[in-house]
């Protein structure tokens, strides 16, 4: 599940939802790095801030998830969505896989809205790729038919230690990491009817 054997081309062709996802984030990130003020500006107008969420502009609770504040921010969770993802995909075929990490991030964010001061500022996909875990730990916890023994007590794993460090560095958004994990298990057993 988590070992690519694929060329390049045969995993965009596999794996549509996790190629135009991760494709999504680096273009913005390359876009959003320019030292012009289209990048800056592009920056300004899609990060999610609390303060300018309050004031109407609910665009920000959906696209922060594609913004990453730096390179190793965006390595990170592109290297997360490529292991991870396809799996999940597979599971749940593209278009629920797309929907499921789009809605487990956009809740997230809310909460973080929610949660978090009106000056607080945040970007990145870590709560749409927490909502794929929760969506692993639901088929670990409910749909054993799903997952092997020996893929459950790596994910397992992977959930534990993420959570754990989620909470020993700095500048990361908890309320993101641990909403996107409560959404996305929340979210499968909707997403995982008929499956």
């Amino acid at each position: 599940m988590f070992t690519r054997t694929e060329s390049f081309g045969q995993f965009i062709r596999f794996y549509p939802g996790v190629s135009l996802l991760t494709a999504v984030c680096i273009v913005l990130f390359i876009i959003t790095s320019l030292p012009i003020s289209l990048g800056r500006d592009l920056y300004t107008l899609l990060s999610g801030v609390n303060l300018f969420i309050a004031e109407g502009e609910y665009w920000r609770l959906v696209t922060p998830i594609f913004l990453h504040i730096g390179f190793s921010h965006l390595l990170f969770n592109s290297f997360s969505l490529i292991i991870i993802g396809p799996g999940l995909e597979n599971i749940l075929g593209t278009f629920r896989f797309s929907l499921l990490f789009i809605l487990s991030g956009t809740l997230a964010n809310v909460l973080t809205f929610f949660a978090e001061p009106l000056m607080y500022a945040h970007v990145g996909a870590s709560g749409s790729i927490y909502g794929l875990f929760g969506c692993f730990a639901y088929i670990i916890f409910f749909r054993k038919d799903l997952i092997s023994q020996q893929n459950s007590q790596v994910i397992l794993a992977l959930i534990i230690i993420g959570v754990v460090m989620s909470f020993f560095q700095s500048s990361i958004n908890i309320t993101g990491h641990i909403g996107g994990l409560i959404m996305g298990f929340a979210l499968s057993r909707l997403f995982l009817v008929n499956r």
